[in-house]
């Protein structure tokens, strides 16, 4: 009897305790929350005011775990991460009692099943396509469905690394983003796609001009394929990124070719190009000191600017053009970029993809120029679609990113990525295993491609790059769906 009173005494005098530290914190944080002129809700309201700010934080959390449809999220629904993640497991992705997507929306794609479409043994896979057939070293790219550009430092080591592995595995290249080339890069022998941007990090002088001795460097990997000129992505077209001092680490530091501590500034474009004419000339120059294949990436804003691309290269004769054009989308995705930016500025890969195929098609330049499509392509649907709209390529980062266990924290820009992809702290990057997320990496790829051949399958097209815009038809906003082959009809050839 005597220990239970102990007890009950000792609670009661530690629930005591417990109440007075409350009160005298919230106490405290009351006259804080009176002294304080930035926040006119804690000032007016102190104490609860406070609960403002953590259920604004919470949230996005109970959004996307409770209350969101599968089909309701942006800039990725549930149901399309959950696709990915399925694929990268190997996991079935057939599903039962019909599709959860509202096919009346507007700009739906639709694909035009054939009556009687091939048997198993008359398909084919997809053959590797040569890009740059005049260069010195042309590159014979395997797959259609390839990793977009992600640099090391917007992302981790070992996000690299388990891209590198997963990469060589499926068959397929991975671009470098602009921050250079790292050795984790290389380490799984994957057919690499070196960017340059424009701080050209990697390939720069102590000035921060090109450097020819560090392209030859650069090129002399083997492994290394072609060269990407990034003029824009699609998340920031027009605006330069800035790598902080802090970051730049003596590794980070010196794939870049910058100063330990010395921050990495992007210029809005390359100082070099101030004209069609002058890209022109600066792809030859890279293509001559190379000897591999070299492209461009760009956002369109409009239909005159590319026009006037496909008119420098008509002028100047076929051999002026670059091997391939890298269209982003502004749905592009980044790890931080102005909110005017990444909602507002550039046309979008639905529109600007048959774009520019047209006017490459119309200018004879089919064979000569590669199209590369990017911009939220991470599902069969979109990468059938985009093969459809005349790409000759697809290339994803977002999509990879999933494949490595993104759950689209929107953390990108903070360092505490909880997966471990695009942040370089030790603790969060312990949890991305290389040896469990290459493999992830592999089998979302293959499962692409995989997927993107039964569609064309059903359409009636032997293989991927046999379908047409015939194939695909658009949801219009009177219900009824158009043909993508009216909307979008070939431009004739322009005269010689």
């Amino acid at each position: 009897m005597g220990f239970a009173m102990d007890v009950l005494n000792f609670l009661a005098v530690a629930f005591i305790i417990v109440v007075g530290v409350l009160v005298a914190l919230a106490i405290v944080l009351f006259i804080i929350d009176r002294l304080q002129t930035h926040d006119a809700i804690r000032r007016n309201y102190p104490v609860i005011g406070r609960f403002r700010h953590i259920f604004t934080t919470l949230g996005e959390f109970f959004r996307q775990y409770f209350f969101a449809m599968d089909r309701e999220e942006l800039p990725f629904n549930r149901a399309q991460r959950e696709w990915v993640k399925r694929a990268g497991e190997g996991k079935g992705n057939t599903v039962a009692f019909g599709s959860t997507r509202n096919l009346n929306v507007v700009g739906t794609p639709i694909f035009v099943n054939a009556a009687f479409p091939p048997i198993e043994d008359q398909t084919t896979h997809a053959a590797p396509l040569v890009i740059g057939a005049d260069a010195r070293n042309p590159f014979h790219a395997p797959s259609f469905f390839n990793i977009s550009g992600m640099s090391y430092g917007a992302i981790s080591k070992p996000a690299v690394q388990a891209l590198s592995k997963g990469a060589k595995d499926a068959g397929c290249w991975l671009n470098t983003g602009e921050g250079g080339l790292s050795p984790f890069h290389l380490e799984g022998g994957a057919d690499i796609v070196f960017q340059i941007g424009t701080a050209k990090f990697g390939v720069r002088d102590a000035d921060g001009h090109l450097s020819d001795e560090k392209l030859r460097e650069m090129a002399a990997h083997p492994t290394v394929r072609m060269f990407e000129l990034k003029l824009a992505q699609g998340a920031k077209p027009g605006k330069g990124g800035i790598l902080p001092g802090a970051k730049v680490t003596p590794e980070i530091a010196k794939i870049r070719g910058l100063e330990v501590g010395q921050d990495g500034i992007s210029p809005n474009r390359h100082t070099e190009v101030d004209s069609w004419e002058d890209l022109l000339d600066f792809v030859a120059h890279i293509r001559e000191v190379t000897g591999k294949p070299v492209g461009i990436k760009t956002v369109v804003g409009a239909e005159d600017a590319i026009e006037e691309l496909f008119d420098a290269i008509t002028s100047r004769g076929v051999d002026s053009a670059p091997d391939f054009i890298t269209i982003d989308g502004g749905e592009g995705g980044t790890g931080a970029a102005p909110m005017p930016l990444i909602d507002l500025v550039g046309m979008s890969i639905r529109e600007a993809l048959p774009l520019v195929v047209d006017l490459r098609n119309a200018a004879g330049l089919k064979d000569r120029v590669r199209i590369v499509a990017s911009g939220k392509l991470v599902n069969p649907g979109d990468v059938a679609w985009a093969l459809a709209a005349g790409a000759d390529f697809v290339t994803s980062a977002r999509g990879f990113m999933f494949s490595l266990g993104c759950i689209q924290a929107l953390k990108c820009n903070k360092n505490t990525c909880p997966t471990g992809i695009t942040t370089h702290d030790p603790r969060f990057q312990k949890g991305l295993v290389v040896e469990d997320k290459w493999k992830r990496v592999a089998a979302y790829a293959k499962n692409i491609v995989k997927e993107v051949e039964t569609i064309a399958h059903s359409v009636g097209a032997l293989e991927p790059r046999a379908m047409t815009r015939a194939c695909v038809r658009i949801m219009q906003d009177n219900g009824r769906s158009v043909p993508l082959s009216e909307l979008y009809p070939p431009k004739n050839n322009r005269p010689s």
